[in-house]
């Protein structure tokens, strides 16, 4: 019996489901959560595949779950890849491969590590020529993490007193400005696998368990097929089994918003019944197909 371990949060909607459908395949997987009190050297690991839910906020199991890779455990989604990933850097990446994204300028850090020093800083221009900043990217602007997600420090802001003050509030964060996409669409495409696509009307100005809306025919059948397209070359160039991509339409472009979601909100409550069904037999699928032996082409970056 092949073994798929689960690791996660708070959460329980999504594993429970997750354990009991693998186990309603009757296909020779099982899926359990994943219980640690430490790890050696030499432990050798139970699991075939591992689905890391949480990994990003305990870095105790980014850790293991390299442990586990070195072992040949297949992890969704690969700590390695999560490592190195940025926010700047997967927008290049993504205009490397085809996908519209908006105009993006990371910053330098407003705040350091006591032992930086202005000595330390020596390569920096200081202070940050804003003007230029808002003229290039134009307003109203974004101002939002590199690292990181779930929304967090992220702003709209209207004038350049606004981008400075968000700024200033930053802390050790990498922050980035960002075009600001008026938007008159928005989708959000849940990725299972590289290859298992379901883009859902997605409001992001709505409150949390609001924001999925079921609106058929949102997109023509070329924009959809469009984004789904786009949704599958973004998650295989960064390496990710499960992810969301965000698109920002704006007349009929697809503007790439928010695509390194690696450990999206699969909550029943947030997806809805149907979505969340989707999810669930879809990771099954991805699972029992990865305990199996079965492949995923690798990263396309171009």
């Amino acid at each position: 019996m092949k073994q798929v371990g689960i690791l996660a949060g708070r959460e329980r909607s999504f594993p429970e489901a997750l354990i009991q459908r693998v186990a309603e395949r009757d296909a020779g997987v099982a899926a359990e959560w994943i219980k640690l009190s430490g790890t050696t050297l030499d432990m050798p690991n139970p699991y075939s595949v591992i689905v890391d839910r949480i990994s990003h906020e305990v870095p105790y199991y980014s850790v293991y779950l390299r442990h586990a890779c070195m072992q040949g455990v297949c992890v969704v989604n690969d700590p390695f890849a999560r490592a190195a990933e940025d926010k700047f850097n997967a927008n290049r990446m993504a205009q490397r491969l085809g996908v519209a994204v908006p105009r993006t300028i990371v910053l330098p850090n407003k705040d350091y590590i006591p032992d930086i020093t202005a000595e330390s800083l020596t390569n920096l221009i200081y202070p940050i020529d804003w003007k230029a900043v808002a003229e290039y990217i134009g307003l109203p602007a974004v101002m939002k993490p590199a690292m990181g997600g779930g929304w967090k420090a992220v702003s709209i802001v209207h004038s350049l007193g606004d981008m400075i003050a968000a700024y200033d509030a930053s802390g050790q964060l990498t922050m980035m400005a960002q075009e600001f996409i008026k938007w008159d669409r928005y989708i959000r495409c849940i990725c299972i696998g590289r290859e298992r696509v379901l883009p859902i009307a997605w409001d992001p100005t709505r409150p949390h368990h609001e924001r999925y809306t079921s609106a058929p025919d949102y997109l023509s059948p070329e924009l959809a097929a469009r984004v789904v397209d786009e949704a599958r070359k973004l998650s295989a160039g960064l390496g990710y089994d499960m992810n969301t991509v965000e698109f920002a339409i704006r007349d009929e472009v697809a503007y790439a918003i928010d695509f390194t979601n690696s450990a999206p909100d699969f909550d029943i409550s947030s997806l809805g019944e149907w979505n969340f069904n989707w999810v669930v037999d879809s990771m099954a699928d991805l699972v029992i197909e990865k305990a199996l032996g079965a492949t995923y082409p690798a990263s396309n970056v171009a």
